[in-house]
């Protein structure tokens, strides 16, 4: 007997529209105080407010109809799929999953080379360095956080502090000693390690909650002491004058000795940026190829054991000491690598450049991209920050909503509109499934539901 096809399920026209009147409601509630007002300051030195009902009409239409979208197309849509196929994974064609990967990683490689020819030399430092560096240094921090997070299953709110070691590290024993790059990049790592594994010794016995508490204080701790120690990090006056990575000893300066003089090229300050990116993508690819080989190792698979179930871990005879402290300390080693090379890049770092903000940032793109994915790392970082990155560059708005409409004010607020977007439609991340450490015969793609809480 041929099974029943599963009905349509039919729209409720009457509910949409309740539900858009009330999202209606709260968006006018939420964006009066943040889009309808405006102060600005008058030639007479007074502050004035000024409305904005045109700009707030918009926001309020645009949640009007993505409330109709969601309550008419996609409700619906999720509802059939699910009766059709509760269970099923993802399913990747074999010809993209065979041909993604060296793909992006040839596009990656190649990108400086594409953006000097569709830009030239002086539109191409923008991109290469707020695009392509900065998304890079996200990828890197996200692979070194999912090892945390995604394999441990260890909520870690204080990631950044790790980050703020290495950067800090770097520029205190470069600028005191003297001390080149490729020296201090894994001192800088074994520091923040250390660090890492202080950490972990006061929440060997915390999960949950509990733990991203600890460690959100322990990140506020760090970044309390870097500034109130003034005499050795100078505060909220931050340190610059930070000496920068060479080429084998060459440095990308215009003097006689410099990169340019010495190749026979004219000055340009694009030399550096390319070199940092590429320097920054061996970085990235390090961490990918360390990160992937610990996980089919016994560490990387008792990571694992950890994050499903403690006590069954424990009964096995893992020693979760070691485990959580081994997570700890190669997470935070991958943060002061970024750090280090953020430190050598900026020439000038403070305080303010390792706020819970940061954490948060790269916590979200660890949580978005799928637990314990680092290909999703890699895409939700693309997204997010050059995202946000993108929007600066989008003038054409100001046609929409006017002259004085600037773009940069609203980062925040799209990139959490596209927050909970994600999390509505894929709530295990943009990845949900991933491939076995290990398999007997066959490699088969396992769907985020069938581990714990969708993780891995």
């Amino acid at each position: 007997m041929a099974a029943e096809t599963p009905a349509r399920p039919t729209i409720d026209l009457v509910r949409a529209l309740k539900n858009a009147g009330l999202t209606a409601l709260i968006a006018l509630g939420l964006f009066l105080p943040l889009i309808g007002f405006k102060t600005t300051v008058d030639i007479h030195n007074e502050l004035i407010l000024e409305t904005r009902f045109q700009l707030l009409a918009v926001f309020v239409a645009l949640a009007v109809a993505g409330s109709l979208v969601m309550s008419l197309v996609i409700a619906p849509w999720r509802a059939h799929r699910s009766r059709v196929a509760p269970d099923s994974p993802l399913r990747v064609p074999p010809t993209l999953a065979r041909w993604a990967p060296p793909s992006a990683l040839g596009f990656v490689v190649a990108y400086p080379a594409l953006v000097l020819l569709l830009v030239g030399f002086q539109g191409g430092i923008k991109w290469i360095d707020n695009f392509g560096i900065q998304i890079l240094i996200y990828v890197m921090l996200g692979f070194g956080l999912n090892i945390v997070v995604g394999l441990a299953g260890l909520l870690d709110l204080g990631y950044v502090a790790f980050y703020a070691v290495g950067s800090y590290s770097y520029a205190l024993l470069a600028k005191t000693f003297g001390f080149s790059f490729y020296m201090l990049l894994p001192l800088a790592g074994i520091l923040s390690a250390f660090w890492g594994i202080l950490l972990g010794f006061p929440v060997l016995r915390l999960r949950g909650d509990y733990l991203a508490i600890v460690t959100l204080a322990f990140g506020e701790i760090i970044r309390l002491v870097l500034i109130n120690w003034v005499p050795v990090t100078n505060g909220y006056a931050g340190i610059s004058g930070i000496p920068r990575p060479s080429f084998f000893g060459i440095p990308f300066t215009a003097a006689d000795d410099g990169f340019a003089a010495v190749f026979g090229l004219e000055f340009s300050p694009i030399y550096r940026t390319v070199f940092l990116y590429y320097l920054i993508l061996g970085l990235v690819l390090l961490t990918a190829f360390v990160t992937t080989r610990l996980r089919r190792l016994p560490i990387g698979r008792a990571w694992e054991a950890l994050r499903e179930d403690e006590i069954a871990c424990r009964s096995l005879g893992i020693n979760t000491t070691n485990t959580k402290l081994t997570a700890f300390a190669l997470g935070a080693m991958f943060a002061g690598f970024a750090g280090s090379f953020f430190a050598a890049r900026q020439g000038f770092i403070s305080p303010e450049s390792f706020n819970f903000l940061e954490s948060a940032t790269v916590l979200s793109i660890v949580v978005l991209g799928g637990m314990g994915s680092q290909f999703g790392v890699a895409v939700a970082a693309i997204a997010m920050i050059g995202g946000t990155e993108i929007l600066r560059e989008l003038d054409v708005l100001k046609g929409w909503f006017g002259n004085d409409f600037d773009p940069t004010q609203y980062r925040m607020l799209v990139f959490g509109m596209a927050m909970v977007l994600i999390m509505a439609l894929r709530p295990r991340g943009l990845i949900s499934t991933r491939a076995p450490s290990l398999f007997l015969r066959e490699r088969k793609s396992i769907s985020g539901t069938l581990v714990k809480e969708g993780r891995g």
